[in-house]
């Protein structure tokens, strides 16, 4: 394995695992909470360096944050940046087990 740079690690934040992402794992989709200043090549390099694989790539969705109110007090959620990266034909990422 390639030696990895520590910024990688700044990139991707954690894995998405919901319902949505699941089902995407069966086409060769893997879901990412990134930084919100991250790029399309950041992604694709950190994603190749940290979990040894090819990427085929990179698509990023900027979800706003929500307003909520909990026991009267309003408060706003925080805008989250995902990426779904879809990975090369016989590679795969098990992203239960973490880095």
């Amino acid at each position: 394995m390639s030696t990895n740079d520590p910024r990688h690690y700044d990139v991707i934040l954690s894995p998405v695992i919901t319902e949505k992402s699941t089902n995407a794992s069966e086409y060769n989709k893997v879901v990412f909470k990134v930084r919100l200043d991250a790029t399309k090549p950041q992604i694709k390099d950190a994603v190749e360096k940290l979990f040894d694989v090819k990427v085929k790539g990179v698509n990023t969705i900027v979800r706003k944050g929500k307003v909520k109110a909990f026991r009267g007090i309003v408060g706003n959620q925080s805008d989250t940046k995902r990426a779904i990266v879809t990975l090369e034909e016989g590679h795969r990422i098990d992203v239960t087990t973490g880095l």
